[in-house]
């Protein structure tokens, strides 16, 4: 019989973040006394997929997380205070971010969740923002706070309310992010950008 080898002893430590968030819902399955296939039908996953991010060998959506948050009855953020709760710091290599669904995710547009405040007043959220296909249609996005926009490289024309900026490498765009916001066109492929969206932590 093959011995399993458990996933935090693995080489390299590549993914540590998932395998924080893994074991931390493991440990929120088993306080309620919840077998994996219980919770897999509560959170409309399958079994498979479960033990997966259980082991820490699949990066859970967004969407993932919020069924697993609604099915456990504790906040999204809970999934992270494991992981947060080693560091004062969060280091993520090159191409290591969680890779999470949003409203613009699609085939050759990628956001990459690059650190995740917890325990604070105030939530934190960086992306690096990844567009190699070109798109005629975006969705516009809203919600509270600020978000902070800096351009890598491409060139992007930016919505912001009723104005548009045209940002290059080395411009960026600070806004209200209550105002409709989102791409507007892709000028020029492909585009890389950061987005750090700051906004108060309502009582959870």
């Amino acid at each position: 019989m093959k011995k399993q080898i458990d996933p935090s002893r693995r080489s390299g430590q590549s993914n540590k973040l998932e395998i924080a968030i893994g074991s931390q819902i493991r440990s929120f399955r088993k306080k309620m006394d919840l077998t994996i296939a219980e919770l897999a039908h509560l959170a409309n996953l399958s079994i498979g997929m479960l033990s997966k991010i259980e082991n820490g060998n699949a990066s859970p959506s967004l969407s993932t997380l919020q069924s697993l948050s609604d099915a456990l009855n504790i906040p999204v953020t809970a999934f992270f205070r494991k992981y947060e709760e080693r560091r004062d710091a969060s280091f993520v290599r090159a191409g290591q971010g969680l890779v999470i669904e949003r409203r613009g995710t699609r085939a050759g547009h990628a956001y990459q969740l690059l650190g995740h405040s917890v325990g604070k007043s105030i939530s934190v959220e960086p992306y690096l923002i990844t567009l190699t296909v070109e798109s005629e249609v975006f969705p516009l996005f809203q919600h509270t706070g600020m978000e902070f926009l800096y351009m890598l490289e491409g060139k992007l024309l930016y919505l912001h309310g009723n104005k548009s900026y045209m940002l290059e490498p080395g411009d960026s765009l600070f806004f209200d992010a209550d105002t409709t916001h989102g791409p507007e066109e892709l000028v020029e492929l492909p585009i890389r950008f950061l987005s750090v969206i700051v906004s108060p932590r309502f009582s959870e």
